[in-house]
């Protein structure tokens, strides 16, 4: 006769419970300052952004300024007297200076695009390092081994 006193179904589970571990619990204010600095760097770079956007906008408004004074100036010397030759020099000479300008114009604000998109860029890629980092200290706290990058 085998002795069943210590078998028990209370018993056995006493000792399922014990072998069973729930995983650790995070730490709610550190995951709470992380979600902030998330939205910290998210609203940093639209700001960024957006301020390239009115740069860009307000320059382009100074070259269509720049361009209907030019224009205007076009149309005063093409009705001035002279020889057909002279107005025809004068005329490709202010298409080559006017092609020059665009071309010049169209840098300028693809340079100012550029630039606001990489700032804002750079502030998420760092805010996300960040994170990672964060979660590595979080997860060697709790016990658990982060995933291999």
């Amino acid at each position: 006769m085998s002795d069943t006193s210590n078998r028990s179904p209370g018993n056995d589970i006493m000792r399922l419970l014990s072998d069973f571990r729930l995983p650790a619990m995070p730490d709610v204010e550190s995951l709470a300052s992380a979600q902030r600095r998330n939205f910290e760097a998210l609203s940093a770079a639209n700001k960024v952004a957006l301020e390239g956007a009115q740069a860009v906008a307000k320059r382009h408004m100074e070259i269509l300024q720049q361009s209907m004074a030019e224009l205007t100036e076009a149309v005063r010397a093409a009705s001035e007297s002279g020889s057909p030759q002279e107005k025809a020099a004068k005329q490709a000479e202010l298409v080559k200076a006017t092609y020059g300008r665009a071309v010049s114009n169209m840098q300028e604000l693809s340079d100012l695009i550029q630039k606001s998109n990489s700032e804002a860029v750079n502030l998420l890629n760092r805010r996300f390092a960040e994170a990672m980092d964060e979660v590595k200290t979080l997860l060697a706290k709790t016990g658990e081994t982060p995933p291999k990058s």
